[in-house]
């Protein structure tokens, strides 16, 4: 599980791959953990989310640039190539993700964590739109991305207890 505060574990453990100068996207964003994390490394942000609330405290921080936007209903916004990295946590919306792909220039970062076929049996997310199909972010980067690192499977609680089934994935774009 993941306070509102904390990065994810896996963005920390791959932020190295992000260079200090980047230009994240960083997609359905919430309340902003990883949009201030990366923030505070140097990188200049794009937070976006639907939820205007959510990205209110996020728009007095230095680098970062917020965007309130229905990922869901509008049209992809975002140039090919235009970021050096896009970070996802926690969100899947399959009709955008071969422009999301796209988006990232060569030699970029992406770092995406995202909960899988299974999930349903800890609770939500658990409608099939929602979860990855096992080695789907594998598929989906297998031709334009080196993958640095993988991994799928049951995510742990501090007492050791699952609580939750995720793909994760750091890739660097060809």
């Amino acid at each position: 599980m993941h306070s509102q505060d904390t990065p994810s574990a896996w963005f920390i453990r791959h932020a190295a791959l992000i260079q200090p100068a980047a230009c994240v996207l960083d997609l359905a964003c919430g309340h902003g953990r990883h949009t201030r994390f990366f923030a505070t490394r140097g990188a200049r942000v794009t937070a976006v989310d639907r939820d205007q609330t959510a990205l209110q405290s996020l728009s007095a921080i230095g680098g970062v640039t917020t965007e309130c936007r229905d990922l869901e209903g509008d049209a992809w916004p975002y140039a090919v190539g235009s970021f050096d990295a896009i970070v996802v946590c926690n969100y899947l919306w399959r009709p955008t993700l071969a422009s999301l792909l796209a988006t990232i220039k060569p030699g970029g970062v992406l770092l995406y964590e995202t909960f899988m076929d299974g999930n349903e049996r800890y609770g939500k997310p658990s409608r099939p739109d929602f979860l990855l199909r096992s080695n789907e972010l594998l598929k989906l980067t297998q031709d334009a991305f080196c993958v640095v690192a993988y991994v799928e499977g049951d995510e742990l609680d501090a007492g050791g207890q699952p609580f939750a089934l995720k793909q994760k994935i750091a890739a660097i774009k060809r």
